[in-house]
């Protein structure tokens, strides 16, 4: 069997970085899947429909919420790692135990092989806490650029990003008094001008914001400042 898993939203200052697996023969796959980064929204939601109805495919989405991101005893590489690890077990859970499961990810880690490591240490630790008894054994590997090389793995990218991307949606949608929260991304313009109205309105950041970047004490800090100079 083969499993392929990859995350999204490792870099957004706002909402929740999404890992998704998928349990596919590569054979059965639609044609056209790429990196995410690389496919238009309309491709992406095209293609996550076509990769949920394939016969027998098994998928696990697992959410890395800012609260979890915020917490400083733990960094983007572990939190990368473990939320890969909960996708992958979500896809797994209620496989016979006799199986052997070929698990690819896209590595988040400078090293490949440490980042494979950490990901089958983490996918056994998390099946020891699940009610499967005997989970399937996997095999993994991880490599840079797995999600353009690799098309169960680029599928999973797919499916990661469509899933952020509803929660960036149902995000706005609980900030209608605004104009938009934007892409999340710190670079984005309407996320920062979000951002700012917010911080103005509040005085601190929404929760859906992660207040450990640095972005979040921009503006708190430009916010804070604007009010003095009022003063």
């Amino acid at each position: 069997m083969y499993l392929g898993v990859d995350e999204a939203g490792k870099g957004p200052v706002l909402g929740p970085m999404v890992a998704a697996a998928v349990l596919s023969d590569p054979a059965s796959l639609p044609t056209g899947i790429d990196d995410s980064k690389r496919l238009s929204p309309e491709r992406r939601e095209t293609l996550d429909e076509a990769i949920r109805g394939i016969d027998g495919v098994a998928l696990g989405v697992a959410f890395v919420e800012p609260a979890e991101i915020d917490r400083p005893d733990t960094d983007m590489n572990t939190l990368t790692v473990r939320g890969q690890a909960r996708a992958v077990r979500a896809a797994l859970d209620g496989r016979e135990s006799s199986v052997r499961v070929r698990v690819v990810a896209d590595a988040g880690d400078t090293s490949e092989a440490r980042f494979a490591r950490r990901l089958g240490e983490f996918v056994q630790e998390d099946s020891e806490d699940s009610e499967d008894d005997d989970p399937p054994t996997v095999d993994v590997e991880a490599y840079h650029g797995a999600d353009e090389s690799d098309p169960v793995v680029g599928a999973a990218s797919v499916v990661a990003k469509v899933a952020r991307d509803a929660r960036m949606a149902a995000i706005d949608d609980a900030y209608p008094t605004y104009d938009g929260v934007g892409s999340g991304y710190p670079s984005d313009p309407s996320t920062r001008s979000f951002l700012r109205a917010y911080v103005a309105d509040h005085g601190d950041v929404p929760d859906c914001a992660r207040r450990s970047w640095a972005t979040c004490d921009d503006v708190l800090a430009a916010v804070e400042q604007s009010g003095l100079d009022e003063f």
